[in-house]
């Protein structure tokens, strides 16, 4: 019996039926093609999800306290908790798809209650939305969502935001980018807009120096992302990079020696700064979502105060959190006082 029959009997068993081409591979690749047509990646993916999770009616009565940012007792939460097709529309986009037309993106996301439908309006809340800013609607999701957001009804002016995906690994590679022909500038920050939509773990900036930087989970991932910039949303356009810097974080451990003092345009006011390092566990707390800028005044002061010994004043005095401006294990705090000369 040849190698040829024997392999072909093997595939027989396995119930695999593979092209004549594929039959010329060998090695690993011969392997991975044989396991590919006997248990595709998607469809075991799906068996699991099937076999091993909770039906969206089960496990959103216990999951809604880690979806919703908010009142767990508003009638979002509740057609949340009970998977209601009946009541508000909550749809959470989690990542957006380039479409077959240039420059366009689908949005893929999750309902969660109530139901969508094509040429619906609908109302579009950023990760960072406060209840009570100005509403608008859009035909073209795409044209205002960068890489997440939650959709309601037009009119659901009281509703709030599903928690954004979290990732455990930050973007610590990052490179400058800058088209090799100048005129293809225009193309670059396009095509910059688009990457940055397309993947949810990329982040893609311009410094104050005026270069554009892209700032990706790893090396790998990085290459993956220059390659998908140039090929798809620069259509084939040249860039240039330079070489990869990983970025640093440094921490505050103690109270800074030195109190640093700048003055207003006027010369009438001065402001004074100093670093202090974090109470142990509240960096955690902030990332854990247990404190964070969309939280309740008094709820999040009580937390500061009786968890981490902040005083009651101080703790209703944050100016912001960072480096995001409202993300991040950093705080602003004001502690001017009224001095009389």
């Amino acid at each position: 019996m040849t190698r040829r029959t024997s392999f072909g009997l093997f595939l027989e068993k396995l119930g695999v039926t593979m092209k004549s081409e594929e039959k010329e591979l060998s090695g690993k690749a011969l392997m991975k093609r044989v396991m590919q047509c006997r248990l595709p990646a998607s469809s075991a993916l799906l068996e699991m999800m099937i076999f091993h999770l909770p039906s969206p009616a089960k496990g959103q009565k216990y999951r809604v306290e880690n979806l919703y940012e908010s009142p767990l007792d508003d009638v979002y939460a509740n057609a949340i908790r009970n998977c209601d097709p009946n009541g508000p529309l909550m749809l959470s986009v989690s990542k957006m798809i380039p479409a077959s037309d240039k420059g366009r993106f689908d949005a893929f996301g999750l309902v969660f209650s109530g139901n969508v439908a094509t040429s619906m309006k609908v109302r579009i809340m950023g990760p960072n939305y406060v209840p009570g800013d100005k509403t608008f609607a859009m035909v073209g999701l795409d044209q205002c969502i960068t890489k997440n957001a939650t959709l309601t009804n037009e009119k659901e002016v009281d509703a709030h935001t599903i928690r954004a995906m979290k990732f455990s690994v930050p973007p610590v590679v990052s490179v400058a980018v800058e088209p090799k022909v100048a005129s293809d500038l225009s193309k670059l920050v396009e095509g910059l807009k688009g990457l940055a939509k397309s993947d949810p773990m990329v982040v893609c900036a311009m410094k104050e120096t005026g270069e554009y930087v892209i700032s990706a989970a790893g090396e790998l991932h990085l290459e993956i992302c220059l390659k998908d910039l140039q090929d798809d949303f620069m259509n084939g356009a040249e860039i240039k990079t330079s070489p990869p810097i990983v970025s640093f974080c440094e921490t505050v451990l103690e109270k800074s020696s030195h109190v640093m003092m700048s003055k207003s345009p006027n010369k009438h006011n001065r402001l004074h700064l100093e670093a202090r390092a974090l109470e142990e566990g509240l960096a955690e707390a902030i990332d854990d979502g247990r404190v964070r800028a969309q939280d309740d005044l008094k709820a999040r002061s009580r937390i500061l105060s009786e968890e981490f010994g902040w005083d009651k004043d101080a703790a209703k005095k944050i100016w912001c959190f960072g480096p995001d401006n409202t993300t991040g294990p950093n705080m602003v705090v004001d502690m001017c006082r009224g001095a009389v000369p």
